[in-house]
């Protein structure tokens, strides 16, 4: 049997990842952003019923625990700012199981960063800056879009994401040559939400422009505050470019009591639909307790980024040995 050993990627794509990870660097530099390091293996992971995780054995008696791979290190740096870092980021792998495509390798690389005392639109004025400056030797200065959640979904769709009618939802359905969307999402809200979103709403977007897309349904966040003027929003927003998300962010929630109600609440509904059982980050909550500065955070996928730079068609392209 011959086995590949070479790169799947151009060496020169290796070199332009280097030059962008060194220009965000520079970036946070001149704003004073502090650069930290998290484990990778953490002893709790997160509750998020759409995310899968990969676990390990620690060989260590006497009672051998159970690891986590981080699926982010979101947990772990909101611990560094309750202990008062200040504003910070992170280049660092984060890990995911059983998500392999075009879009998706089982271990990628992101940029995580916080700001305290930044509210949701200061943030997603400083993520537009950093997108152009590293986009720059790549094409022309690309527009710039916020739009509301509702609002695009509404535009794309007709449908008002934050009004669930389950009728409603199978009509638009079959009416686009989606009939497996009943089967799939049943009574589930947040499952239809999802499932037109990435089938039709996406495939709306104009390309070459960075959209920030914010004031998700708050059946979608469960690390976002909720919007002041209507619960049904929370304080999120993604990043998208030709119609592929690149990035999530959140105003923080900080109320430990609220945090702790919506992980037993994924708790429940991973346990009730079969999925693999976890336990809350207790080191998190306790940090929470001891009080989460006012702030706002990102995590943005840079090997998606590195795509659309180089105008890649796969993931394969931009890594030097993708694992699925």
């Amino acid at each position: 049997m011959t086995v590949s050993w070479q790169p799947s990627c151009p060496l020169e794509h290796l070199r332009t990842r280097a030059q962008m990870l060194a220009a965000i660097r520079r970036f946070f530099e001149a704003r004073d952003v502090l650069e930290v390091e998290t484990p990778l293996l953490c002893p709790a992971t997160g509750t998020d019923p759409q995310l899968d995780f990969f676990s390990s054995q620690f060989n260590s008696p006497p009672n051998r625990p159970t690891l986590f791979l981080q699926t982010s290190p979101e947990f772990a740096m909101k611990r560094l700012l309750a202990a008062g870092s200040g504003s910070i980021y992170q280049i660092c792998k984060a890990f995911r199981n059983g998500e392999a495509g075009r879009y998706h390798n089982p271990e990628f690389t992101i940029l995580e960063w916080y700001r305290v005392g930044y509210d949701l639109r200061q943030l997603m004025v400083e993520v537009a800056e950093l997108l152009q400056q590293l986009l720059q030797s790549f094409s022309a200065e690309l527009p710039t879009k916020q739009i509301s959640y509702q609002q695009l979904f509404l535009d794309s769709t007709g449908l008002d994401p934050l009004i669930f009618c389950v009728s409603d939802y199978q009509t638009y359905a079959v009416a686009n040559s989606l009939p497996e969307a009943n089967e799939l999402c049943g009574n589930d809200h947040a499952l239809w939400l999802d499932f037109i979103f990435s089938h039709r709403v996406q495939q709306m977007m104009d390309n070459d422009t960075i959209y920030l897309l914010h004031g998700y349904p708050a059946i979608q966040s469960s690390l976002a505050r909720l919007n002041g003027d209507d619960s049904r929003i929370s304080e999120r927003f993604e990043v998208f470019i030709n119609g592929v998300e690149l990035g999530n962010g959140f105003y923080e929630l900080a109320d430990p009591l609220e945090q702790e109600a919506r992980f037993d609440k994924e708790i429940a509904y991973r346990l009730s639909h079969g999925l693999p059982a976890v336990a809350k980050d207790a080191a998190f909550l306790q940090a929470l307790k001891f009080g989460l500065p006012d702030c706002s955070g990102v995590a943005i996928g840079l090997d998606r980024l590195l795509m659309i730079a180089l105008g890649s068609a796969s993931i394969s392209d931009v890594l030097a040995f993708p694992v699925a």
